[in-house]
């Protein structure tokens, strides 16, 4: 039973956000006492969810903790058009049957965070209204908004300075995704930043339709672990929720020290105050600090005594101190050129990144066992292995570089 204030409610679930529109219509809300429907859409155009999704679901998880329902959208029917929020170039069509296999890995994966009771818990399919919609339907839909407005939006604003094509089934989408939001009758809505105008789209549908506007809270996108764009699959830059503990680990451990505070802010339920001393370097180790960052989300994601075991395994294989790694590490370019389904050639990376000169010494120290990335000896010269940015590659005991996919 919730038995926080109204005012301390508010606090607890605007932290982390990055804009709330409005405050003061979510604490109003809250006063009454009203049961609150949370939407949060999700499109399944990939099989995984990443640590970058859970901070979303994390949101919609403290809202259920307070009693409310939440109602997580699989975007089946908006999977198709493809969201063109921060792309330069239309996305690619999924099929039906693509759409429905990721979908069914999305409800496994989410269950990791939010309490899949059926009273707490409303899952839709938003081709149940979208489906169904006639021609009429679609061109009212598209009247209630203009042109104008629609280009406003940042994505389609640089397409066309750049003069790239934006395609008219494009346009659609966010009318779409605010059309969900009038279908369920939600009362807040979550999102990351990118999907600000959406959102707002959102509570302008449902204004028309009658409905008191939803909430829109946008939470920040979480920076992948090249310490520079958002965490993406496509960058190579990702911490799956599906990572085996030790990958997990690994992965964590990697992040630039610069990113820990938005990482404890936004995947822990961590103090500020303990979070301000975890990330103060004249108080601690860096290293100390990711192992306890690492430690908590693996306890998320898998279980304590798997958080441990990954920390003690990571310590024998790096040898030494917490991590065994050097407090500075140069970042290496590695040219997408010379990688082939996120994969490179052993001898091209030994030869681009640790300033090899010849590929016969490359071949050398392969075969005397002599390279290792991310505490792995690298074994045979002529299997191209996995690469992703923030990845160590380590020559014998001192050289040492973090790989940046370019």
């Amino acid at each position: 039973m919730n038995r926080l204030s109204t005012d301390q409610q508010v606090a607890l679930l605007v932290r982390g956000c990055e804009h709330v529109y409005t405050v003061d219509e979510l604490k109003d809300r809250l006063s009454k006492g009203k049961r609150l429907r949370v939407k949060l859409g999700m499109d399944p155009t990939a099989p995984d969810l990443t640590l970058g999704h859970m901070v979303v679901l994390r949101k919609l998880r403290q809202f259920q903790d307070l009693g409310h329902k939440a109602v997580l959208i699989i975007g089946d029917y908006t999977a198709m058009i493809g969201d063109p929020t921060g792309r330069t170039k239309t996305r690619p069509i999924l099929t039906e049957a693509e759409i429905k296999t990721n979908a069914a890995t999305y409800l496994s994966q989410a269950g990791k965070v939010l309490d899949l009771d059926k009273d707490k818990l409303e899952v839709r399919y938003n081709s149940e209204w979208l489906n169904p919609m006639t021609c009429a339907d679609v061109i009212k839909l598209m009247s209630e908004m203009t042109v104008a407005r629609m280009l406003e939006r940042d994505t389609f604003a640089k397409r066309q300075a750049e003069g790239r094509e934006i395609f008219l089934h494009e346009l659609l989408y966010p009318l779409m995704q605010g059309r969900d939001s009038v279908a369920i009758q939600s009362d807040v809505e979550l999102g990351g930043t990118d999907q600000t105008f959406n959102n707002l789209c959102g509570r302008d549908l449902q204004r028309n339709a009658g409905q008191p506007p939803q909430i829109v809270m946008v939470l920040p996108l979480l920076i992948g672990t090249d310490g520079k764009n958002k965490m993406s699959k496509s960058l190579g830059n990702y911490i799956a929720v599906t990572d085996p503990p030790g990958e997990m680990f690994g992965k964590v451990m990697r992040i630039p020290d610069e990113l820990m505070r938005n990482y404890f802010e936004l995947l822990t339920d961590i103090p500020e105050e303990e979070i301000a001393l975890l990330t103060d370097r004249s108080q601690i180790n860096p290293r100390d600090g990711k192992e306890t960052l690492a430690k908590t989300i693996i306890t998320q994601y898998h279980s304590a005594d798997a958080a441990s075991a990954a920390a003690e395994e990571f310590r024998r294989v790096h040898g030494g101190g917490s991590t065994g790694l050097p407090d500075e590490i140069p970042d290496v370019s590695v040219p997408s050129e010379k990688i082939t389904d996120g994969k490179i050639s052993p001898i091209d990376l030994i030869t681009h990144c640790l300033d090899e000169k010849s590929r016969s010494e490359a071949r050398r120290l392969v075969a005397e066992r002599g390279v290792r990335l991310n505490g792995s000896v690298i074994e045979d010269p002529n299997t191209p292995i996995a690469v992703q940015s923030g990845d160590i590659l380590q020559r014998g005991k001192r050289r040492f570089v973090r790989l940046r996919l370019s």
